[in-house]
Parts: C-alpha cells; sequence; structure tokens
C-alpha cells in the first residue's frame, strides 16, 4: 500500500493478544485518522501484541476472526455505525452483544460520539472507553490480557470497575426517567483525561491517504471559546497545548520524510506559541522549497499577518474562518465573542499577506434566532464582498444540531421545513451577490441530532437503518415502523424538543469536565443575549 512506518516495530515471535483496530470506513480515510492511527501505532509498538488495521474495503487479513481475541473500533461520528455494521458483516459477527459468545471476540469501541452520548450504540459494545485512549494498552488491554482465562462474562465485570470503562450489558436502561442504573443505582462513569505532554503524530505516511503522504501534528486539543453548540470544544476541556519544543522536533523529524505538514486542534492559533512555530516553518521553507502546511480551521481574531504569510508561502491560497452567525447578539449567546470589525480586520489581514479566498463557516437554526439574524448575515456578506472586490468568499452552512455534554444539549432544534425555508432564503439573496454558498442536508442533520440525544432504545432501529440500505430514506421508514409499533416515541421527541435543565438525559451518568452543574450554569449565561 505505498506506506512508510515512522517508528520501529518490534519483532513479535510470540502474540499473547491479536488485536484487530477498525475503522468505519475506507482506508484513505482511516489513514488520515490520527487518533485512530495512534491507537494503532501504541498497540503495535508492544512486542506482546499482534494488532492489524481492518477498514471496510479490507480484502485480506493476516490472522483470522477466531484467532482474534479484541477488536476495537474508532466511532467519531454519529453515522459511524454503518461502517461498523459493515465491517461485522463482512466477518459474520453478530451486530448485538448478547449475541456473541466466547467464540468471538471482544469487541469495544472510543471515540467523541460514544463519550459523549454511548447509549444509541451501546447494544452493539461488550465495553466503552470513555473519553482519552492514550493509555489503553496499559490500562485495559494489559488488563485483559492478564484475564484472558476468564469467561466474557467474568471479564467484563472486572473490565467495569477500571476508571473510564462503560460495560452496558450489566447496566439497565430505565426509559421513564432516563436514568441507566448498575445494581439499581444510578451509574457513574468519569471521562479519562490524558496529558498533552507529548504531540500526537502521523505514525504511518501513505500515499494512498486522503491526505496524501502528510504528516499531522496535533497541536492542541480542547478549545478555551467554549461555543454553547461544541462538542469539540466541551468534550475536550481542559484545553491542552502540546510542547513548543515538542512540535518543532515533531516539525523537523517529519521533513525527513515527506514535504507536506498539517497542525491539528480546534484552536491551534491559540497555541501561546503558535507565532513561533510559524516562524520555524518559514525558516525550514528556505531549506525545502516544496514544503506545503495546511492548517484546520482559523479563529478570526487570532490571526496575524505572519500566520497568514506562513499559510500562503506553503502553498495555500485559501484559508476557514468560523464565524458562526450574522449579530453580534447571536454570537455573544452562543459564546462565540467575534465581533464585526474582527471579521473584516481578518479579511484585511488574509488579502494583504496573499491569500485569495477565504471559506466562511456559519450555522443557522441556532437557538433564539429570528429573521433580522438571518438578514444581518446577508447585510455582513454584502459589506464584505463590497469592501474585498477581487477575493473569494465562500460560505458553508450547517444547521444546529443539539449536542449531548454541551451547554446546548437542552435546547430545542428548529423542525425540518422551517431550517429548509431559510437555506432558501440565504441562496436566493447569496446568488444576487454572487458569493458561493453550500449548505448541508437539513435531514441528514435530523438524524444527526436524533442520535445525539437518543438512548439505548435506538439500538434495534439502527440495524434495521442498515440492512434497508442505510440511506436517508432508511432512516425516515424504519423509524416510522418502530413508531407505529410502540417500540419508540415520536421522533421529534429526540431531534427537536426542549429539554429542561431539572431533566435527567440519558447520558447524564458520563461524567465530563466542566460538569453537568457547570453545563446548566453556562446554558443559563447565554440564554440571558436571548
Amino acid at each position: 500500500m505505498s506506506e512508510l512506518f515512522l517508528y520501529d516495530r518490534p519483532i513479535k515471535k510470540e502474540s499473547q493478544l491479536n488485536i484487530w483496530t477498525a475503522f468505519p470506513a475506507i482506508y484513505s480515510f482511516g489513514m488520515s485518522s490520527l487518533g485512530f492511527m495512534s491507537i494503532f501505532k501504541r498497540l503495535d509498538q508492544r512486542n506482546d501484541y499482534f494488532v492489524e488495521r481492518i477498514f471496510v474495503d479490507t480484502k485480506d487479513t493476516a490472522i483470522d476472526l477466531s484467532a482474534v481475541d479484541l477488536m476495537c473500533f474508532s466511532f467519531s461520528f454519529e453515522i459511524d455505525f454503518l461502517g461498523m455494521f459493515k465491517i461485522m458483516q463482512k466477518y459474520n459477527i453478530p451486530f448485538n452483544s448478547r449475541e456473541r459468545d466466547d467464540n468471538y471476540p471482544i469487541i469495544f469501541a472510543g471515540g467523541p460520539v460514544l463519550t459523549a452520548n454511548p447509549e444509541p450504540f451501546s447494544n452493539f459494545f461488550d465495553f466503552i472507553i470513555i473519553g482519552d485512549a492514550e493509555q489503553m494498552d496499559t490500562t485495559v488491554i494489559d488488563f485483559i490480557k492478564n484475564n484472558k482465562h476468564l469467561q466474557k462474562n467474568e471479564l467484563l465485570q472486572k473490565l467495569s470497575e477500571l476508571d473510564g470503562i462503560y460495560v452496558p450489558s450489566i447496566t439497565d436502561f430505565i426509559p421513564e426517567s432516563n436514568q441507566v442504573l448498575k445494581n439499581n443505582q444510578p451509574l457513574e462513569i468519569t471521562k479519562i483525561s490524558a496529558e498533552l505532554n507529548d504531540c500526537i503524530t502521523t505514525p504511518i505516511l501513505s500515499e494512498k491517504s486522503f491526505f496524501s503522504n502528510t504528516y499531522i501534528i496535533e497541536i492542541a486539543r480542547g478549545c478555551s471559546q467554549r461555543c454553547g453548540f461544541c462538542l469539540a470544544s466541551y468534550l475536550n476541556l481542559p484545553t491542552r497545548f502540546a510542547p513548543y519544543e515538542k512540535i518543532i522536533e515533531s516539525i523537523d523529524y517529519a521533513l525527513n520524510y515527506t514535504d507536506k505538514i498539517a497542525l491539528l486542534g480546534a484552536l491551534i492559533t491559540a497555541h501561546p506559541d503558535f507565532e513561533k512555530i510559524c516562524e520555524h516553518i518559514l525558516k525550514k521553507k528556505e531549506e525545502i522549497p516544496n514544503l506545503e502546511m495546511s492548517v484546520s480551521s482559523l479563529r478570526a481574531d487570532t490571526i496575524s499577518p505572519i500566520i497568514i504569510k506562513t499559510l500562503t508561502a506553503c502553498g495555500q491560497k485559501h484559508s476557514t474562518i468560523a464565524i458562526e452567525a450574522g449579530s453580534e447578539r447571536l454570537r455573544k449567546l452562543i459564546n462565540k465573542n467575534l465581533t464585526e470589525e474582527q471579521i473584516f480586520n481578518t479579511v484585511k489581514i488574509a488579502k494583504e499577506n496573499g491569500l485569495t479566498g477565504l471559506k466562511i463557516y456559519a450555522m443557522i437554526g441556532h437557538p433564539t434566532e429570528t429573521q433580522s439574524d438571518i438578514d444581518e448575515l446577508i447585510s455582513l456578506a454584502k459589506k464584505l464582498k463590497k469592501t474585498y472586490k477581487n477575493f473569494e468568499f465562500t460560505f458553508s452552512f450547517s444547521t444546529f444540531v443539539p449536542k449531548a455534554q454541551t451547554p446546548f444539549q437542552y435546547c430545542k432544534r428548529e423542525e425540518s421545513k422551517q431550517l429548509e425555508k431559510k437555506y432558501n432564503y440565504l441562496k436566493k439573496h447569496f446568488h444576487k451577490l454572487g458569493i458561493k454558498i453550500r449548505c448541508s442536508s437539513v435531514n441528514w442533520d435530523y438524524f444527526q441530532a436524533l442520535l445525539s440525544r437518543g438512548d439505548r432504545r435506538l439500538g434495534d432501529y439502527l440495524i434495521d437503518v442498515y440492512k434497508e440500505g442505510g440511506n436517508l430514506g432508511a432512516f425516515k421508514q424504519c423509524y416510522k415502523k418502530y413508531k407505529q409499533k410502540k417500540l419508540l416515541p415520536p421522533s421529534d421527541d429526540f431531534a427537536l424538543k426542549e429539554i429542561s435543565t431539572e431533566q435527567n438525559t440519558p447520558w447524564n451518568f458520563i461524567k465530563t469536565c466542566p460538569g453537568e452543574d457547570a453545563l446548566k450554569k453556562e446554558y443559563n449565561r447565554l440564554m440571558k443575549y436571548a
């Protein structure tokens, strides 16, 4: 597969555990997932484990399923269950954990979706890792290795006593109270949070990766801005930054093997040494003329000339900022404390220092959004277009999805018809302005909201969705069938309804930073801008 391993792989004469690490998408996407690949590297560096990567397009495996002890899935997005089922079906693995006896490997998973609200997917896994998985080999896998002699149910009981491990099969979900119970008592699991004392970096360069031969470096985790809707921000608190020296060391190491690097983080420009990092890259550019650098989205009020100069020197003509809303009232409400003056100054710096265009992310359907907020968004775009002629703007819109473990988990979502009207209104006016516009699917966003705030009762429904093709029609028709049989409540109960801050949620047994009380307090603080 034209792969270059960037770490030493020990000779494995005799493995004590055989592990499949599975990514619920094609090879090229999996190889670009830094979290998935960093876990594979950590396991692969152990001489007592044999670990193999599995993707939906994997054709051959080095070991048969019958010899696999553990199977681990990376789960980053709600829709990942479709790719997971595709892999399980390929190897004739029952989807529900209750249908798998000791002849099957122990199947577990981790990732942001499962840490936020594991309940819709809980029937599929023997256990779930809640939080960061950096130390998974020493805290969990070694524990399993040392207890291989136990029956699966005994092993799972013991695993449930470890920090950050959720074993759904030994719990009960009570729909009437939205509670997950263990031994008839409310369950509590605290999210594992790892220090970022080193850089997480690409372990294997691949020509066939989505980001071909690109060395990705995580320089920041979490975001101190804490937009009220943002799972990436709240789930990764506290905000952590990789040490400057480690970042520079990683960049220099990477450039021995590739001329493509990417810096990753929810808010990379907030790194206290980000301008120094840019200065270092500019110096390396003088030595390596073909050096390319890409970054994740920039925050408008932290952009400086040296940052833009570094991007343009390294081949970028466009970059991305997120303004999220058109009016300052709404930006204050969502905690995106960004003024119109700062947005215009960002574009000014971008244009003066070599960028030819910006993609601007925004969201519609925010809590308390009015027609006036939409009109202010159009007005902002009009002023930008008029002020910065010959500069390319592309606006990319999605609709608000209430996410578990954020302050806006309590908020209602607008009905799809109303959101479609807003999209059509924006499309008409942006077309007049001559500005490109891209919009997410309102209906797909609806089902993302359903899964974000759903509970364990969705398990069998998701299996049927997959069996019926996994498309939008399958989501709709299968839910209609389950509702008619009174197996599920109306889908709007999960996707649209406002939740009282005094009400239990199916995921409140997961204890994350800053905690449920802090989320309620922040929700009430932000709502004062309504």
